[in-house]
């Protein structure tokens, strides 16, 4: 199981930053438009579409087409876990549905005074069999683009 872990720190309270989080708008405003995210449909854990809050067993359907190029890629995640507690918050999702073999994605957010430090941990699995681990350095390039623009653009909407 490869892993990738990202951290930022936001000056903005807890709070917001949590609250941000927990809405489909956070994940469509931090995603960079060259993935051309589109979000094809969300159903809350009560079947009722479009939650306000995503909570857990909260299902979410995307596509992407990364800088334009070749065909939709589409993804299915469901909200595995979701806390809140004095001082810091987590939501985990996982996808059933897209290009990974296996991915859980772990945000955690922690309170330092009236900033937010920011954690993702993602563990995955690529689609290639043993393959993976001679490619793995790869991914990490393409997550590292990925999460520093998504890191870079939930400062600016919540600076």
């Amino acid at each position: 199981m490869q892993t990738y872990d990202r951290e930022t720190t936001v000056d903005s309270p807890l709070e917001e930053v949590w609250a941000f989080n927990s809405r489909i708008s956070g994940l469509e405003a931090v995603t960079p438009d060259w993935m051309h995210l589109r979000v094809e449909r969300v159903i809350g854990p009560d079947g009722e579409p479009d939650p306000t809050v995503l909570e857990p067993g909260s299902e979410v359907a995307l596509s992407m087409r990364p800088f334009g190029v070749g065909p939709r890629q589409h993804w299915t995640s469901m909200i595995t876990a979701r806390e809140r507690e004095d001082g810091s918050a987590y939501f985990r999702d996982e996808m059933v549905y897209g290009p990974f073999d296996h991915w859980e994605h772990t945000h955690s957010f922690f309170a330092d005074g009236e900033r937010t430090i920011l954690r993702d941990h993602v563990e995955y699995e690529l689609p290639v069999g043993g393959l993976g681990d001679a490619i793995a350095p790869l991914s990490r390039l393409g997550f590292e683009v990925m999460f520093r623009a998504r890191h870079r653009l939930a400062k600016a909407q919540l600076e």
